[in-house]
C-alpha cells in the first residue's frame, strides 16, 4: 500500500537528501534547479530525471544556458514504498542518483556502485 505523505513533508525529505551531498561536491553544483512533480507524464513509474548538460560535457560554449533540472516524482516514489522510512531512503537514493548524472556518471556506473 502506498505511503500517504503531505507535499511539504516530501519537500523536506528532498531538502534533507540534498544536504547529504558532501560540501566539496555541493559547491561544484551550478545552474541546476531541483523540482518536485507528481509523476513523469511519459513514464509514470519513473522516480527521478536529470535533464541538462552534465558537468563533464560542458565546455566554453555552455555559458548563458538555462538551468539544468533534476525532477523528483513524488507519487511514483510514494507508490513503491510501504513506510515513511522507505520513502526517506528512496528519496535520498533518487536525489543522489540524479545529482550523479549532473556530474556525468551514467546509469551503468550507478548500477555498479549500487545506486541504480
Amino acid at each position: 500500500m502506498p505511503v500517504v505523505m503531505s507535499e511539504s513533508r516530501f519537500e523536506e525529505l528532498v531538502g534533507e537528501a540534498l544536504d547529504l551531498i558532501p560540501p566539496e561536491l555541493a559547491r561544484a553544483i551550478d545552474n541546476v534547479v531541483v523540482l518536485i512533480e507528481a509523476r513523469n507524464p511519459e513514464d509514470r513509474h519513473l522516480l527521478g530525471l536529470y535533464h541538462g548538460v552534465a558537468l563533464t560535457e560542458r565546455d566554453s560554449h555552455y555559458g548563458g544556458a538555462l538551468p539544468d533540472t533534476i525532477t523528483i516524482y513524488r507519487e511514483a516514489i510514494l507508490e513503491i514504498c510501504s513506510a515513511e522510512a522507505e520513502v526517506v531512503e528512496e528519496v535520498a537514493i533518487t536525489v543522489l542518483h540524479e545529482v550523479a548524472h549532473y556530474f556525468g556518471i551514467d546509469e551503468q556506473r550507478l548500477h555498479q556502485l549500487g545506486w541504480g
